[in-house]
């Protein structure tokens, strides 16, 4: 009897082991995501025209503001 319940425990170790090194090969053979393509130097440049626009308003709004209050 002592025999049979030690050959259930080591099938049941034997299986337990199975899984998680089948689980270890599965979480390690996946891919790694991949993070959005770099911008292109026409969008890096469009951005860039943005901004400066949008700064160049502001000084325009600040320096009719400045007049004003003197």
């Amino acid at each position: 009897m002592n025999d049979r319940r030690r050959t259930v425990q080591d099938a049941m170790r034997a299986t337990v082991l199975s899984i998680i090194g089948c689980l270890l090969i599965t979480a390690c053979a996946s891919d790694t995501p991949k993070g959005p393509p770099p911008p292109t130097p026409d969008q890096v440049r469009s951005h860039a025209d943005r901004t400066f626009d949008k700064l160049k308003q502001e000084e325009k709004e600040r320096g009719t503001q400045a007049d004003m209050l003197r």
